[in-house]
């Protein structure tokens, strides 16, 4: 019973660092998957493959060599010389999508409730720096809360949209097509997710002394990752005009009922804080290793600097930044897939 609550804990907290704005909102989705139609759900499912295998190798050559961080690792894939320029574009791309979830829930704020963005992200900032206080143990704890409740809501919308006509609802982007995007798309994805992962599953992987509770968590962490990106995508597949809104999933929900428009907020606003409270830890652990400062120095620090960016505002950074660091992320993920080298 203890070794399944451990895995369950592995597989939540998985789930819960990958699944972040651009995700919960429907933002990611529509950018990567629902503009190609049809070919959007081949996509899907052949992120969800690499979702399963990489995940797990990953937390398990992190158990392998002891890696505390994610410096460690990269040191380990890519050596002394190109691990220091791999982690140094870590550190910004890190900084960059944290701004990105920062400035969502501005973006929520405004559009669910009038809010002024500036409030929303105050708000965020403040139950971050409580939680992230507490280390990995509050990463677990709030993955743990959170998780159950994405799982319940990607049901919700996938039960109306189960239908396969759903999917031919919106029509593909012929242009982008023929020049084979979609068939690029998924691999920017896994590659712009797992990169981003290692903040959290890197120590995580380090953490776990039971290698076969790494591999389960894994493997059920990525399924539900692949069931909620079908269930997204089916969706928002019935939206013609997702494209044109920061938070399509939003439009989605409101036309179910009153109350699943509130978990869905609720939802969103989880899903979006243990991804933030994950990079904040990974990039405290990195700007430690070369800067003086203590854990709350390096948490103020790093809060600050991603409001600071995320004024720019929630879509424009999402649209921006998110293809740039996918293509970034194909040269880790291409190490990890490679990386031969016995796991004992």
């Amino acid at each position: 019973m203890k070794r399944w609550k451990l895995t369950l804990q592995v597989a939540a907290t998985y789930v819960g660092t990958v699944v972040g704005a651009g995700f919960a909102t429907g933002k990611e989705i529509v950018q990567f998957f629902t503009q190609y139609g049809e070919l959007g759900m081949v996509g899907i499912l052949v992120s969800g493959l690499f979702f399963i295998w990489l995940g797990s190798k990953m937390m398990l050559l992190s158990h392998a060599i002891g890696a505390s961080s994610y410096q460690q690792l990269n040191t380990y894939l890519f050596g002394d010389v190109l691990g220091k320029a791999v982690n140094g574009v870590m550190i910004v791309i890190l900084f960059g999508v944290t701004s990105v979830m920062l400035a969502s829930t501005g973006a929520i704020g405004k559009e669910q409730f009038g809010l002024w963005p500036p409030v929303g992200m105050i708000f965020t900032i403040v139950l971050t720096y409580i939680f992230i206080a507490k280390g990995i143990n509050g990463i677990l704890m709030v993955n743990s809360l959170v998780v159950p409740m994405m799982l319940s809501f990607a049901f919700i919308i996938f039960v109306p949209n189960i239908s396969y006509f759903s999917l031919i609802q919106t029509k593909p982007d012929l242009t982008l097509v023929t020049q084979w995007k979609w068939a690029v798309s998924p691999f920017l994805y896994i590659s712009l997710n797992l990169a981003l992962a290692q903040a959290v599953l890197v120590p995580l992987g380090s953490s776990v002394k039971d290698r076969s509770v790494i591999k389960k968590g894994a493997v059920i962490g990525g399924c539900v990752l692949t069931f909620m990106l079908v269930s997204t995508h089916l969706a928002l597949s019935n939206l013609p005009y997702s494209f044109q809104l920061d938070i399509p999933m939003s439009a989605v929900v409101k036309n179910i009922s009153a109350w699943v428009n509130v978990l869905f907020t609720v939802v969103v606003l989880g899903e979006i804080f243990t991804t933030l409270i994950g990079n904040v830890f990974g990039i405290a652990k990195q700007l430690q290793s070369f800067l003086p400062l203590n854990d709350k120095q390096a948490f103020a620090f790093i809060i600050l600097a991603c409001f600071i960016i995320g004024q720019f505002g929630y879509a424009q950074l999402l649209e921006f930044l998110y293809p740039i660091f996918g293509y970034i992320g194909l040269a880790f993920v291409w190490m990890l897939c490679i990386k031969k080298e016995k796991i004992s």
